[in-house]
């Protein structure tokens, strides 16, 4: 050891889960949010179809997507979406291929697998989602930027926290979250075997770089982690030292981790 539900169908499993006396989990098990459990970008997902103003059409500049965010909200809550409006549309967002198979295999060996989320989407819209799938119960802790409403009925968004990585941006380092939750499960005398990383985005390479070689990195095939990764060990052979699992559809990564317990 080292350190630290019904639309997909998913069995009633979670009962008594974590307490007293039960063995704990031997993996860590950790999943990005859009483009990985779900197939699109949630934020992009709110404003499709909405006629933004020019200046919210616009990229916003580097380090600064979090308040573009938050303007975007404002003005959609101007022109009156409300909490019903926005909990529809994240439930509508289509879960990744293979996703529901994998939540599946995570209901059936809860076990073993301690899951958390780390995103920089919102907590509502990550709540609103694994509600709809029936999976919010397999996590254990969901790390995202606040989100809430207001006085108005305004869906209002916040930075997560601060930091000092350069890589990441202002509001969101998830090398910072997951080595800050490593440290408090060591605390608590929990210890995971391996951690296991299942994410698509360049901010997902920032907590990736941080796996040792008994570590999994399981990033989306073609996408930004993943070609990161890839120039990574091109450039810098043994510099990225956690095996890496490409996959296109979650039912990939189920079999790899069913293949896991095999070998245990």
């Amino acid at each position: 050891m080292r350190r630290c539900c019904e639309a997909v169908g998913l069995p009633c499993l979670f009962k008594g889960v974590g307490m007293a006396g039960a063995r704990p989990p031997r993996f860590l098990l950790v999943f990005d949010f859009d483009e990985t459990i779900v197939d699109e970008n949630s934020d992009e997902s709110v404003a499709r179809g909405r006629a933004l103003p020019e200046a919210l059409r616009q990229s916003p500049r580097a380090g600064s997507y979090n308040e573009h965010m938050q303007r975007v909200l404002a003005f959609l809550g101007e022109q009156g979406l409300r909490a019903a409006d926005f909990r529809a549309i994240y439930e509508s967002i289509p879960l990744s291929p293979g996703m529901a198979e994998l939540f599946q295999f995570l209901s059936k060996h809860h076990e073993l697998f301690e899951i958390i989320l780390i995103s920089d989407a919102n907590t509502f819209g990550i709540e609103a989602k694994l509600r709809a799938a029936g999976a919010r119960s397999l996590f254990r802790k969901i790390f995202s930027n606040p989100a809430g409403f207001d006085r108005r009925g305004f869906l209002t968004l916040g930075p997560y926290h601060s930091h000092k990585c350069l890589e990441c941006p202002a509001n969101m380092c998830k090398r910072k979250i997951l080595g800050e939750y490593l440290a408090e499960r060591a605390r608590e005398d929990v210890e995971f075997q391996r951690v296991l990383y299942v994410g698509d985005g360049a901010n997902d390479f920032c907590p990736a770089g941080t796996l040792t070689a008994a570590d999994v990195a399981f990033p989306r095939k073609g996408y930004p982690m993943h070609r990161l990764i890839q120039e990574t060990q091109e450039k810098q052979p043994g510099a990225f030292r956690a095996a890496v699992v490409p996959w296109e559809s979650g039912a990939e990564v189920a079999r790899y981790l069913q293949e896991l317990l095999r070998r245990k």
